[in-house]
């Protein structure tokens, strides 16, 4: 009797069918010891790097290290249960995750498994954690700017796509803010994003989630969480599960942004592993691979060429620091591996000046390259002023300054200052950035106190979307007649005279 058609049971018939019938082989070891989040294993002669491994209760994990005659399994769910001497089975297969347009809105841990209480749905697409990055003749140049709309960035040191920025300073100066309000600008873009939480605490972690959910596109960014709590293995592999399911995206021709934070609790997770595994220790206790750990994941973030769908992978890596010290030795490696920096003030932070972003510390290799045409017009001695003004500043506490010169260096400075503060979460289109700029370069701004400033930030976006005669600069940045900044400058007037 034939009924209407079960997609179901049609499902079901295809895996039997193509399940495969008969003997298999089966390698086993045995568990010889067990560590915080780490299993010493003998056997298994022809088990692989990154390799996942089941041991008898179910629990799995994937092979850390390989030694003559044992290895190292980091667990990848928690250990509780397993034993000396428990069975540990071979699976054959490489640590991997899943990739497509069903991760996007999700909340997920490392293995692409649910923590948003949502069902997983069917993965159409499985890569591996860890994958080479793009070749060098893969790669196209980085000229295309990323918008985080915080004019500090846009302006002083312009992040293309492609480009692997730096955010790095003490602890609590605002570097996730940073990132979260570079995702929060893409908004309305074509660029998708992915926030990988490694060791911080889900109540910090679920502060990022509420403020994308609420003020970003949810709809198109991931969450990749591994927690403070999470088995060490999730942790380690957290930023390159990521990379993954980002890559799948590049590889469409799409441009996807990823920020991973942060870097030191991954490279002390790596150190924890490898202490634990025997491997012989270098400076501050770190293995001698450290550098390659985090070369070989932050060069998978490339702009590639045309040939290879043009899309691009934009990564903002976040590292912490002590006292100040950007010499210590992941700091140092970390630098040498991205393409710039911004570094994060304690004294700004604490001086209310916000974003924290130390300019004489901060910069981009790549910078102008991919910076907008109409940008670099109006942002030409921005950097140089405000960093005299900086300078200036700290000399002003032994006394005024009688020169009338260095008094209108000085007002200009405060007022740049207080045109580079921004509130968190909310980021300036680029219009409005660029209107502001020119305003200041015009001498608009020198007479006004800084909480009128930050009126004026707050107003002028909707001025500037109500005026047409912008039309064309919104569409094509790369330059910036003078019709347009007249436009703009008479734009920025009408909203000072209002009240």
């Amino acid at each position: 009797m034939n009924g209407p058609p079960d997609p179901a049971l049609d499902k079901l018939r295809g895996r039997i069918a193509a399940a495969r019938l008969g003997p298999e082989l089966e390698e086993q070891g045995t568990v010889i010891a067990i560590a915080d989040g780490l299993a010493t294993i003998a056997g298994l002669p022809g088990a692989q790097l990154n390799e996942v491994v089941t041991f008898g209760g179910g629990a799995r994990g994937f092979v850390l290290t390989l030694d003559e005659d044992r290895l190292h399994a980091a667990f990848l769910d928690p250990m509780a249960g397993v034993t000396a001497g428990d069975i540990v089975t071979r699976t054959g297969h490489l640590a991997s995750v899943p990739a497509g347009t069903e991760l996007l809105g999700r909340i997920v841990d490392p293995l692409g498994r649910p923590l948003d209480g949502a069902p997983p749905p069917d993965w159409a697409t499985i890569l591996p954690a860890e994958r080479p990055a793009p070749q060098i003749i893969e790669r196209d140049f980085v000229s295309e700017p990323m918008e985080t709309g915080l004019l500090v960035v846009d302006a002083l040191f312009a992040i293309g796509r492609g480009q692997r920025e730096l955010i790095i300073g003490e602890r609590k100066t605002g570097k996730t803010s940073i990132a979260v309000d570079a995702i929060i600008n893409q908004a309305g873009s074509d660029m998708i994003c992915i926030y990988v939480a490694i060791g911080q605490r889900m109540s910090a972690v679920r502060r990022v989630i509420n403020a994308v959910q609420r003020l970003g596109e949810p709809a198109r960014t991931i969450f990749v969480v591994a927690e403070a709590t999470a088995p060490a293995g999730l942790q380690w592999l957290a930023p390159f599960s990521a990379t993954s399911m980002a890559e799948w995206f590049r590889d469409q021709g799409k441009h996807v942004l990823i920020v991973y934070d942060d870097l030191t609790k991954h490279a002390a997770t790596h150190r924890e592993l490898a202490l634990l595994s025997h491997q012989p220790p270098g400076r501050e206790a770190y293995p001698g691979d450290i550098f390659y750990l985090h070369a070989r994941l932050l060069e998978r973030a490339a702009k590639m060429a045309p040939e290879r769908g043009g899309g691009s992978l934009t990564a903002l890596p976040i590292a912490e620091i002590e006292a100040g010290n950007l010499s210590a030795y992941i700091p140092t490696n970390l630098i040498s591996i991205a393409d710039g920096q911004i570094v994060t003030s304690q004294a700004l932070f604490a001086g209310n000046q916000r974003p924290a972003v130390d300019v004489g510390l901060s910069v981009s290799r790549v910078g102008g390259k991919a910076q907008w045409g109409a940008m670099k017009a109006v942002a030409g001695r921005l950097r140089l002023d405000y960093a005299q003004f900086l300078e200036m500043k700290v000399f002003s506490r032994f006394g005024g300054f009688g020169d009338a010169a260095m008094k209108a260096r000085m007002t200009r400075g405060e007022r740049i200052a207080a045109l580079l503060s921004q509130p968190r979460f909310a980021p300036l289109p680029l219009v409005t950035q660029i209107a502001l700029l020119s305003a200041l370069n015009e001498g608009l701004l020198d007479a006004l106190d800084p909480p009128r400033i930050a009126a004026l930030k707050t107003a002028l976006p909707a001025l500037l979307d109500a005026d047409a005669r912008l039309e064309e600069l919104r569409t094509h940045m790369q330059t910036l007649d003078d019709a347009t900044r007249a436009v703009l400058i008479e734009v920025v007037r009408s909203g000072l005279e209002q009240p």
